[in-house]
């Protein structure tokens, strides 16, 4: 058996730099008082000696894991197969590299699942939590209160249990689609359908709501319930073109669900634009690009949302407990200058062939 050499220690630092071990300790957990001409022989010495800070003594002193928990209310095959995960994870994984901490995956399928995330959380394994996805009666939001870790959430949360300090982050759901209906409006469409997603999700209620402040007299029969699948884009739009074959335009409540009715809409001999405009939801590019005529849609920084979860909840960590969740609709919401809030983010129209 090939034998590894030694870890080298603390005590092999302090020696190579000329420096005491406590000197050493300050330096490598980033605490302030070392002369900087000492602190930088600190550092050269642990490069030369690929020195690597225990991490479990660490914590010890500094109370800190630097693991962080993102809790997906998905299944496994919806997180790895929806670019829309890949985009958010994207963002909260660079924001927890740039601040060297550790992003632990944990999904939840069923009960047994939030069961094992609850004891995790509780365990004290990790410093805080970013939960999205959430679902209408959700266990999940109990379960990471009752297991006391500084969390923030994806999405506007919806319960009303008398929290008034939830830290989120969301995009302007209902303004876009306000815009994606009106985009269709001036184009002269009339019959404007819409596919929802999930309405146990705020982020579908939301753009449904958006779609009835433009159109609050439509026909129920343009509306019809999808998931935020391609699927169920394709089930929803054959189930609008049987109710009404004369709709001209569809909003669909994401890309993925654009994608799917543009399939059945070629499949029923639909043009789009010209005899059916479609807006989606997103402006996920490996979607939005690839769709057939490319898809027009409303566009929210899903890469950026993740990063500002991470960089709220790190802040917090920080900083200590925030007096409370506020909503903050600033010109510079990447960068707020208080401790952590709920950020709304704005939303934009993305002109491209479908409408």
């Amino acid at each position: 058996m090939t034998q590894t050499a030694p870890r080298p220690t603390l005590e092999a630092v302090a020696e190579r730099a000329g420096v005491s071990r406590a000197t050493v300790s300050r330096v490598v957990n980033g605490a302030h008082g070392v002369r900087e001409a000492l602190a930088e022989r600190v550092r050269r010495a642990v490069e030369e000696l690929g020195y690597v800070p225990n991490q479990a003594a660490r914590s010890l002193v500094t109370r800190r894991h630097r693991a962080v928990a993102v809790v997906a209310a998905e299944p496994e095959t919806r997180v790895f197969s929806d670019p829309y995960f890949a985009q958010q994870l994207r963002g909260i994984g660079k924001e927890l590299t740039a601040h060297d901490n550790q992003l632990v995956l944990l999904l939840t399928e069923g009960r047994e699942d939030h069961a094992r995330v609850g004891r995790y959380l509780a365990g004290g394994h990790v410093d805080g939590a970013l939960v999205f996805s959430l679902h209408l009666h959700d266990p999940l939001p109990g379960l990471v209160r009752r297991a006391g870790v500084p969390t923030v959430f994806g999405g506007r949360p919806d319960w009303d249990d008398g929290v008034d300090d939830v830290v989120y982050v969301d995009s302007d759901n209902r303004g876009g689609a306000r815009a994606a209906v009106r985009h269709l409006a001036g184009l002269g469409r009339t019959r404007v359908a819409h596919i929802t997603g999930p309405l146990d999700q705020t982020s579908a209620a939301d753009r449904l709501a958006g779609f009835l402040d433009v159109r609050a007299d439509t026909d129920p029969g343009l509306v019809a319930h999808g998931d935020f699948t391609a699927g169920g884009g394709e089930r929803a739009m054959r189930e609008l073109l049987d109710r009404r074959p004369d709709l001209d335009a569809v909003f669909a409540a994401n890309d993925l669900t654009a994608a799917g009715a543009l399939r059945v809409l070629r499949e029923r001999g639909r043009r789009v634009p010209d005899d059916v405009a479609v807006v989606g939801f997103d402006d996920m590019l490996p979607v939005a690009e690839q769709t057939d005529p490319p898809l027009t849609t409303v566009r929210q920084d899903i890469e950026g949302m993740g990063r500002l979860m991470a960089r709220l909840l790190l802040r917090g960590l920080e900083d200590g407990p925030a007096g409370g969740a506020r909503r903050d609709d600033g010109d510079d919401p990447g960068a707020p200058e208080t401790g952590p809030s709920a950020l709304v983010l704005p939303t934009t129209l993305v002109h491209r062939a479908t409408a």
